[in-house]
């Protein structure tokens, strides 16, 4: 690579190939989640699957999806052959549109604006991801120091949720807003990462890593807008 005039490093041929892998699958990852979901909203199969997610206690299912999220990730990493890796992205997505497919029924089976509000969600979800995918790309900051941080709060995050799941604690609005600032910064480590630190190779996982960053934030994104409704 070489240096620009600002003294940054500049993206080689094979980076920017890279990056546009990345981009590339992670529109593909958002088109298959949307037609899994199409699938478990118009198939019996599909049906039986959101009554039952719906009958059961979220924190088996909120269990289930760490398991196999780690499970995908693990089959995505770089090691592995390319036929693995698309194993592990199409896992995850999978297993995204399952653990979503409850929120979705609630709220398009309450009556009132529910497609609107889905409409709503997605389109701000779209415009904040878009903002901080330019804002990285633009100043070309590395945000590789939020690492840590992330971390630490994911695990307070995932104890709060476990907690509210057992005593029947409403974490309300204020919780989902904190979560989406949350996402946002999942989403400017993974930018960042792509830009920067990445190994070329390794394009499906950092596909993954990004989907599992705008899925959090869609998901209290529309927590938020259900709430007002």
């Amino acid at each position: 690579m070489q240096l620009d005039q600002t003294g940054d490093l500049t993206q080689s041929p094979s980076r920017h190939d890279f990056i546009k892998k990345v981009y590339g699958h992670l529109f593909g990852a958002i088109i298959a989640f949307v037609g899994v979901l199409y699938l478990m909203f118009t198939t019996e199969i599909g049906l039986s699957i959101i009554g039952f997610l719906l009958s059961i206690n979220w924190l088996f299912i909120l269990g289930g999806f760490v398991l196999v999220g780690w499970l995908a990730r693990m089959f995505a990493s770089g090691g592995n052959k390319l036929s693995t890796q698309y194993l592990g992205l199409a896992i995850y997505v999978i297993i995204e549109a399952v653990i979503f497919s409850p929120l979705l029924a609630t709220l398009l089976l309450s009556g009132g604006q529910g497609t609107e509000i889905l409409a709503q969600a997605a389109g701000v979800t779209f415009v904040g991801f878009a903002l901080l995918t330019a804002f990285v790309f633009i100043t070309k900051k590395d945000f590789s120091f939020l690492r840590s941080l992330l971390i630490w709060v994911g695990i307070m995050a995932g104890v709060a949720i476990v907690a509210a799941v057992i005593f029947g604690i409403n974490l309300g609005i204020g919780f989902s807003i904190a979560m989406v600032v949350l996402a946002g910064a999942a989403i400017l480590y993974d930018t960042s990462n792509i830009r920067k630190h990445y190994p070329e190779d390794q394009y499906v996982g950092a596909a993954i890593d990004l989907f599992a960053s705008v899925a959090l934030m869609f998901w209290y994104i529309l927590r938020i807008f259900m709430s007002r409704d």
